[in-house]
C-alpha cells in the first residue's frame, strides 16, 4: 500500500511539474521571418514560406506555417514519411498534386494529406495564392521525413 502511494504522489508531482513547466507561445507572422534556402531542386518553387509555430521556436511537435504562392509559384509534388500535413486555401486558386494528377483548388479549401501520401500545390492563376498548412507529428522539416517526388521539375 505505501508503495503504491509513493508512486502515485510521484506522478502527482510529475504532472504538477509539467503544468507549471507548460508555457503559451504566441508570435505575429509580421515578425516571422521567411524560410532562406529553399531549394527548387527540393521541390519549392518562388515559395515564400513562414513557420509561424515550431520546434526551434515554440518546441512544438507539429508546425503551423504560412506561405505565399505568386503567380508561377508551386510545392512540387513531395511527401513526408513522418508526419501528417494539412493545408487551407485562404486566398486565391490553383491546382492540387494528387496521387491522380492534378485537380482545381481555391479558396476554402482544406486538404488533409497523411503520412507519405503525395501531395503538393500549383499556383497557376494570376494572382497570389496564400495557404496556411500544418504537420502532425513532426517539428521541423528533417523530422518530418521530406521527400520530393523523383518525377518533379
Amino acid at each position: 500500500m505505501k508503495r503504491a502511494v509513493r508512486k502515485s504522489k510521484r506522478k502527482v508531482s510529475r504532472v504538477r511539474a509539467a503544468a507549471k513547466s507548460a508555457k503559451m507561445y504566441r508570435t505575429n507572422m509580421r515578425e516571422v521571418a521567411k524560410v532562406g534556402g529553399l531549394k527548387r531542386k527540393d521541390g519549392w518553387v518562388d515559395m515564400q514560406v513562414q513557420l509561424l509555430i515550431d520546434k526551434a521556436s515554440a518546441g512544438a511537435d507539429h508546425v503551423i506555417g504560412w506561405t505565399v504562392l505568386k503567380p508561377g509559384a508551386r510545392h512540387e509534388r513531395h511527401r513526408h514519411h513522418h508526419c501528417d500535413e494539412f493545408f487551407i486555401v485562404l486566398k486565391g486558386h490553383g491546382h492540387i498534386y494528387t496521387d491522380d494528377g492534378e485537380a482545381p483548388s481555391g479558396e476554402g479549401d482544406v486538404v488533409y494529406s497523411p503520412r507519405k501520401c503525395w501531395h503538393g500545390f500549383n499556383n497557376t492563376s494570376n494572382a497570389d495564392v496564400v495557404l496556411v498548412w500544418g504537420w502532425m507529428g513532426a517539428g521541423s522539416i528533417e523530422a518530418s521525413g521530406y521527400e520530393v517526388a523523383p518525377d518533379s521539375h
